[in-house]
């Protein structure tokens, strides 16, 4: 009977088969396909792809998105995990109040991206929202500026707020990293003289890389497929003049979208297998090169 062993991880396997591994290959299947609405058409090959690349719009969309979510990822790297880091740290050196920390910054994380999103378009809406009101408060009323309607603020601001919503967890991954380096190291390290930066730059960083090496890998993906938060924001459109579009909500509009025009479900399916490709590929090797600078301990 203890085969029956083998079975317990049937059900958990079958609804990934149903909902990950499927979706993957249905969505290269339908690629190959052109699509007159949600009826299939005649096959194409990887004409949907050819189109995708070298056809106006769909090419300019489609860098246009790209850039966004590169921008979308360094942005992130260096706010969102940078204070995580920052905080994890603090706590790890156990300053008073810590436990509180702890709670505080995660807290956010508890709540929907989508309730997210409406109460920073309460925050940040030019007229009546709080931030303009606390500028105007504070005599910076001409830092006021309609955020989210601002080509030039809107995705920084989408950013910023994912990454407030973001810190919470970064931080209890990094403060993990922390907490596995033996103490018989950094004691060991204080008595060759290693202090402050020193400390922290050849001893710390290194023995925490797997950690760094989880967070950079979660934030490229997170990056790559930001939808919600930017759909929950500024609608499917990428507004204003798709200066907030990414890949994930481009493929939406193309794919599901009334106001994907001409573009049928077929480009949607090549863009979803591009951008599969393209976290897939940079994030195992993003691993594997993280992974051979990780120290041993």
């Amino acid at each position: 009977m203890r085969w029956l062993i083998h079975l317990f991880p049937l059900p958990a396997l079958v609804i990934y088969t149903l909902f990950v591994v499927y979706p993957i290959f249905s969505a290269f299947l339908y690629s190959l396909y052109d699509w007159n609405g949600i009826k299939r058409g005649v096959f194409v090959g990887l004409q949907n792809f050819i189109t995708l690349f070298t056809v106006e719009p769909f090419n300019e969309m489609f860098w246009n998105a790209f850039r966004h979510n590169v921008f979308y990822f360094v942005v992130e790297m260096i706010v969102q995990n940078g204070i995580a880091f920052g905080l994890a740290f603090l706590i790890y050196r156990k300053i008073r109040g810590s436990g509180f920390l702890k709670i505080a910054y995660f807290m956010p994380r508890l709540l929907s991206v989508i309730v997210i999103g409406f109460l920073w378009k309460l925050i940040l809406h030019p007229n009546y929202g709080a931030l303009n009101t606390f500028l105007g408060k504070i005599g910076l009323e001409e830092w006021a500026r309609p955020w989210l309607g601002d080509p030039d603020t809107a995705l920084l601001a989408i950013i910023l707020i994912n990454c407030w919503f973001g810190i919470g967890f970064a931080m209890l991954i990094f403060l993990a990293g922390l907490q596995s380096i033996p103490e018989d190291l950094i004691e060991a390290a204080r008595l060759d003289g290693a202090t402050g930066w020193r400390m922290l730059w050849k001893m710390i960083l290194p023995l925490c890389m797997p950690a760094i090496t989880i967070m950079t890998i979660f934030t490229f993906i997170q990056a790559f497929e930001a939808f919600e938060l930017v759909y929950a924001m500024q609608g499917s459109m990428g507004e204003p003049f798709y200066s907030t579009d990414t890949l994930a909500v481009y493929f939406y509009r193309m794919a599901f979208s009334s106001g994907a025009g001409d573009v049928t479900l077929g480009l949607g399916s090549a863009l979803a297998v591009v951008l599969f490709f393209i976290v897939g590929s940079v994030s195992a090797l993003s691993l594997y090169l993280m992974r051979k600078r990780e120290v041993q301990h």
